[in-house]
């Protein structure tokens, strides 16, 4: 458990399983105050332009130099929405319509839930963002499967490209298992 200190008091925290409960929560030892840790949010976009899937390239650790569906961490403040609308403004400076719900994706390794919708280019500007080094267009045949960054945005983007053939696409909850090496690589990269 990463919580050291209390929110509240500051005072040390204890890590034990209060009354009526069935996990370890830290338990400020001052001030009895429960903190509980939750999974973190990821707001993620395919976006599709003329038959053509949009991909960026990161800057940024964790696994930088790898091809990514623009994705990040939801801010407080805002809806899953406007978060990955704002994530491919960031990472691809592009601006999108039609954007919808496309699939809800668990990563329990990483405690971690990504939300991902998918839209299309507004219009055909785009360029790389401060967190992305190249910006590009890929048919679904050339999309670079091996030089993806995350098993989530691979897994994403399969079903997608398999639907974007019939053009009727569905909305899917999935659990992610990542592999052993491949998350041991990625905490690597994120120290």
């Amino acid at each position: 458990m990463s919580i050291q200190f209390c929110n509240q008091c500051g005072h040390e925290v204890v890590h034990r399983i209060p009354e009526g409960d069935d996990k370890p929560r830290a338990i400020c030892t001052q001030c009895f105050h429960i903190q509980y840790e939750n999974p973190k949010i990821v707001n993620a976009c395919i976006i599709e332009h003329q038959g053509k899937i949009l991909l960026g390239k990161r800057t940024i650790q964790p696994r930088a130099g790898f091809w990514n569906v623009p994705a990040g961490f939801m801010e407080n403040g805002e809806a899953t929405r406007s978060g990955a609308i704002r994530e491919v403004k960031e990472e691809l400076l592009a601006d999108l319509k039609n954007v919808t719900l496309f699939g809800v994706y668990n990563i329990i390794q990483r405690n971690q839930v990504h939300v991902y919708f998918r839209g299309e280019l507004a219009h055909d500007h785009f360029g790389p963002g401060a967190e992305t080094s190249d910006v590009r267009l890929f048919t679904p045949a050339d999309i670079p499967w091996d030089e993806l960054a995350f098993p989530v945005g691979i897994t994403a983007l399969q079903r997608y490209v398999k639907e974007m053939k019939t053009g009727d696409f569905s909305i899917k909850e999935e659990d992610i298992i990542i592999d052993y090496d491949l998350l041991k690589q990625i905490n690597q990269d994120m120290q």
